[in-house]
């Protein structure tokens, strides 16, 4: 996947580079794109995420140590975009989208292999807020930064289900919350605007759903809170 990745930058540089002439021939691409009031469009990627974990003192070992161990997987991402101008270099901006994330879960503190690996899925529907800062425009080139929060549902967080790790069921809660930074460049085609970025998101509460009263605290009982944070590297069509 990261050579996919590389592949994908190395062809968006050398179209991007492609866009540009000696300086007598520049040719400026959709000079009035950004002079709309509102624009919409829609984007892909892919995302790592992962866990902050907070261990309780029978989740870790005698040195000190944590016993979580996590293993994470590249996930898809998919969403819309909706832009309103506020000013020349300010934009306000909704990105509604949906994350598929998986992570596995490994607790040191339990001998049974079956027992000791949880499978975590996830599906995020996420809801942000942004505020948009970017450069003047060169040519066909124009980076930004954009920062806001969001609200998430995870559609697989099993909250609501009775059964717990005793019988191989992670819960973690349904409605969560994020702050989120990103970075990209804009590149102007004569069709269309194609924006590679690279995204943070940040959870503000805690995840973890503790087990039933009755259940070993080797799973759950074993940690004070999950929030997870994530990379996302997405392609961007407007």
């Amino acid at each position: 996947m990261k050579n996919f990745l590389a592949i994908i930058l190395f062809s968006l540089a050398v179209t991007s580079f492609g866009q540009f002439r000696p300086n007598s021939e520049k040719t400026w691409h959709r000079e009035d794109f950004d002079e709309r009031s509102f624009s919409w469009g829609y984007f892909l990627g892919t995302n790592l995420m992962s866990f902050k974990v907070l261990p309780n003192d029978n989740g870790l070992n005698e040195q000190g140590m944590i016993y979580l161990r996590q293993e994470n997987k590249l996930g898809f991402s998919v969403g819309l975009m909706g832009r309103m101008r506020l000013h020349d270099n300010i934009d306000l901006k909704l990105e509604p989208g949906v994350h598929f994330a998986e992570r596995n879960l490994y607790f040191g503190n339990i001998a049974t292999e079956a027992d000791s690996v949880r499978e975590v899925k996830s599906t995020y529907i996420d809801i942000p807020l942004l505020l948009k800062l970017h450069g003047d425009r060169w040519v066909n080139t124009r980076p930004y930064i954009q920062g806001g929060v969001g609200y998430m549902v995870n559609l697989q967080s099993n909250e609501k289900k009775e059964e717990d790790n005793q019988e191989d069921m992670f819960r973690m809660k349904t409605h969560n919350f994020n702050w989120q930074v990103e970075m990209g460049v804009e590149i102007y085609f004569s069709k269309f605007k194609l924006t590679p970025s690279l995204k943070g998101i940040f959870m503000f509460n805690n995840e973890l759903v503790q087990d039933n009263p009755d259940t070993n605290p080797q799973w759950a009982g074993s940690l004070k809170s999950l929030s997870s944070r994530g990379v996302f590297f997405s392609l961007k069509f407007e």
